[in-house]
């Protein structure tokens, strides 16, 4: 068997001149829709308020309630999901 013939390897690229560390421009900003903020701090908010009037027992039904809890927290819950899409 023949020997191939090999160059020697080295940069393919042109070493940088500085040693900054420059991060590449973003192609595009992403920004979310007005919705997703309404949405998010209308949840939040609302889950809050249902469990403050619930404890005081100012909701229908006189006594606190473990239903109305549940929706507070669930509000509350569908609040920081919306708020993982927040850009």
């Amino acid at each position: 068997m023949a020997k191939r013939d090999r160059t020697k390897g080295g940069r393919t690229t042109p070493k940088a001149t500085s040693g900054r560390y420059t991060p590449p421009i973003p192609r595009e900003k992403k920004v979310s829709p007005l919705w997703v903020p309404v949405t998010m701090f209308t949840c939040l908010g609302l889950g809050a308020v249902i469990i403050i009037t619930n404890y005081f027992e100012v909701l229908p039904g006189g006594t606190a309630s473990n239903g109305y809890l549940i929706l507070g927290l669930v509000l509350i819950t569908a609040g920081f999901i919306v708020a993982t899409r927040y850009h």
